[in-house]
């Protein structure tokens, strides 16, 4: 899955998702050499999606390094865009070290000379399956997205084995309880596919509404399955704990007790802040978005870039594919003129 591994690249990228490997193509067109870390597989967060999702986005939007995304449909699955991302590492020999977690990464201070300051860079710390594994590189982006870091309740029970912040799909669900809390796309969609799979489903969200973003061929579904009876929608309700088939909940009626056999978090993610941190880049307080220039994507510290959904802290629905992959050449240009 990887092309020749340089033992010092330009650049280290972490996270190989979508905008990560298009960081590691322009790196290449210009001339720059680079390996990508994950943790997981090739674009891990899709993978992570629900098995028969069909992206909000077309195929040319979310398609990358000028390889042609092509499908029969009008809009990509789940099921062509891993084919596709896959196709692409394959065609541009990207380095990209799967399930090999970056736990650190140490800056180098630069020494100085009566020639002139040497050393600098980073040291990448990484874990393998056989151990750690440290990497220098010229140059870091951090791409690593928001999937991992799903917003929590913070409710007793939510570490249960019946509980998850992810979906994949509904047949586990099949003629059983499942409680679906949030109000957006995730949400909506989980509850329709769990109905469809003849569960019996209960939404809850905290607010008096959907959120702004549900996709609008969605919406008038989930109200007819609601009309009809097939979901019970519960608003300005939260969960207070979770118990093995059973969730209690505190809404305008007072507080109550629902069964609940499956239990989904459909709440959203937050990028994490491991590696960002440590590095001493800034990030804001209020919004969450790390300090960086538009132009550059470089962070307050030299040699960190950012990239992909990272860049937009809280607010994770104004960073997609469709703009984060344009990152990548930001950086490869910087980086490529300052070398």
């Amino acid at each position: 899955m990887s092309g020749a591994a340089p033992e010092s690249p330009d650049v280290a990228v972490v996270g190989a998702g979508p905008c990560g490997l298009a960081v590691g193509i322009a790196a290449r067109a210009h001339g720059l050499s680079c390996t990508i870390f994950d943790q997981g597989c090739v674009v891990s967060s899709i993978a992570q999606y629900p098995t028969y999702i069909t992206f909000f986005s077309t195929a040319e939007r979310i398609a990358i390094g000028g390889i042609p995304f092509t499908i029969a449909t009008e809009k990509p699955t789940r099921r062509d865009a891993m084919a596709y991302y896959r196709g692409v590492v394959r065609h541009f020999g990207l380095d990209v070290r799967q399930y090999e977690k970056v736990e650190r990464v140490q800056a180098i201070e630069r020494v100085p000379r009566a020639s002139g300051e040497l050393g600098g860079g980073f040291v990448v710390h990484s874990r393998t399956a056989t151990g750690p594994r440290a990497t220098r590189a010229g140059a870091v982006v951090l791409a690593t997205g928001y999937f991992g870091t799903p917003n929590r309740l913070g409710v007793p029970g939510e570490d249960l084995p019946h509980v998850t912040h992810y979906y994949r799909e509904g047949h586990e669900a099949f003629q059983r309880d499942a409680l679906v809390v949030g109000g957006g796309n995730s949400a909506v969609e989980t509850a329709l596919d769990l109905v469809r799979c003849g569960a019996r489903v209960t939404v809850v969200h905290s607010g008096p509404t959907f959120d702004r973003n549900i996709k609008p061929w969605v919406r008038p579904d989930f109200e007819g399955r609601v009309a009809d009876g097939l979901i019970a929608l519960r608003w300005d309700t939260r969960v207070t704990s979770l118990e093995p088939g059973k969730a209690h909940l505190a809404g305008p009626g007072g507080v109550t007790a629902i069964a609940a056999d499956h239990v989904y978090l459909m709440t959203g993610f937050t990028p994490s802040s491991e590696l960002v941190g440590p590095l001493g880049v800034h990030v804001d307080a209020t919004t969450g978005v790390p300090a960086h220039d538009p132009a550059t994507m470089e962070t307050n510290v030299p040699g960190v870039y950012v990239a992909g959904v990272l860049v937009s802290g809280n607010d994770a629905n104004r960073i997609f594919i469709e703009n984060g992959r344009d990152h990548g050449e930001l950086i490869a240009a910087a980086l490529a003129a300052g070398r």
